[in-house]
């Protein structure tokens, strides 16, 4: 989701620019980017705000929370392999009959996609995510999560046919099944399925067929990241203060969500909280760029940049990103104020 919102708001600068001479203009973005002696890590969140509620194997769920802070508490490959190598564990002693039990191999499918994403191996992220779509039992609520994260994940490749195939799909999903499937409140999937498909439309450059997916998007509760699509659509559209407001509200919504265990909140790779939290943060952080309020803007994407190092280490591509939106940020600094900004746009 980062990645995503990077592309959009450097997409604005190019706008911005261009609407300085040619008037406005549309927005067109056009940018990709254990072993047992082992200490017990703390517990620690993995998807965008839990799964405690959910309707699965509690021994499941207390391996999944174990595997996933084991593989984030040292930031390692090995780490990391060992956290899937339990998930994987986990997965061959599920039952492959009912709704619980289909619930719990979703869940360890959706945590293994997670810590492939993080990694960076979209790849096979997307093929865990893929084996749920068999899960036919599945509740609604694990199916619209792994489609939401398939939408994503394309995004981020550069694949936007295939994200809007995927997203069509996921509205089709929510219409037709309903609370009948249970796991979530409908309304709020409905619009996380509505959202997903408005994102693609906005990375496309297609504002217009963007709105209605987007807009009152963020009005419902449990729905935060689809909040920050709504917001990013206001960036685009160059509704700066607005789009400044949303995405107050969603930084403050995911501190506040943190503890929640609703279902229908299951998200994961790069649509989890952590990655709407630090792209909301870099979309501000540029946001106040294009303001100009360059002293708010390095405030805010310093902030990111640590934030991001802390949950991916720092040799993490995201830390990339993050220091591209900073370099960017002095960029226009220095063309606006007419600087010397450009010389540490180079050092990012």
């Amino acid at each position: 989701m980062i990645g995503v919102a990077v592309k959009l708001c450097r997409a604005v600068t190019s706008v911005a620019a261009r609407s300085a001479s040619l008037g406005p203009t549309s927005h067109s973005p056009g940018l990709r980017s254990l072993s047992s002696s082992s200490p017990r890590p703390p517990p620690s969140r993995w998807l965008h705000d839990g799964i405690n509620g959910s309707d699965a194997n509690p021994v499941a769920l207390q391996m999944i929370n174990y595997a996933v802070s084991y593989a984030r508490s040292q930031k390692s490959d090995e780490s990391y392999a060992q956290g899937l190598l339990v998930l994987e564990q986990c997965l061959s002693t599920q039952s492959s009959e009912g709704q619980n039990a289909e619930n719990s191999r979703g869940l360890v499918l959706l945590a293994m996609a997670t810590l492939f994403s993080e990694r960076g191996n979209l790849f096979e992220a997307i093929g865990k995510l893929q084996r749920i779509e068999d899960l036919k039992h599945s509740s609604l609520g694990v199916r619209v999560a792994a489609l939401e994260a398939l939408v994503g994940l394309h995004l981020e490749l550069g694949q936007d046919d295939t994200s809007s195939v995927i997203a069509d799909k996921c509205l089709e999903l929510v219409e037709k099944d309903e609370p009948k499937a249970g796991g979530g409140n409908p309304l709020v999937l409905g619009v996380r399925a509505k959202a997903a498909k408005g994102l693609v439309e906005l990375v496309g450059g297609n504002l217009q067929l963007a709105d209605p997916f987007l807009r009152g998007s963020g009005d419902n509760e449990g729905s935060i990241g689809s909040a920050l699509s709504y917001g990013e659509l206001l960036h685009a559209s160059q509704n700066f203060s607005l789009a400044k407001e949303v995405y107050g509200k969603v930084i403050q919504g995911v501190s506040e969500n943190s503890d929640s265990s609703e279902l229908n909140a299951l998200a994961a790779c790069n649509m989890s909280s952590d990655e709407i939290l630090l792209a909301a943060t870099c979309s501000l952080g540029q946001l106040e760029a294009h303001m100009g309020n360059f002293g708010n803007a390095e405030e805010i994407l310093t902030r990111a940049l640590s934030k991001t190092e802390e949950l991916f280490g720092s040799h993490h591509s995201k830390v990339g990103v993050v220091l591209t939106c900073i370099a960017l940020m002095f960029r226009r600094k220095a063309m606006e104020e007419r600087s010397s900004s450009l010389l540490i746009q180079e050092g990012y």
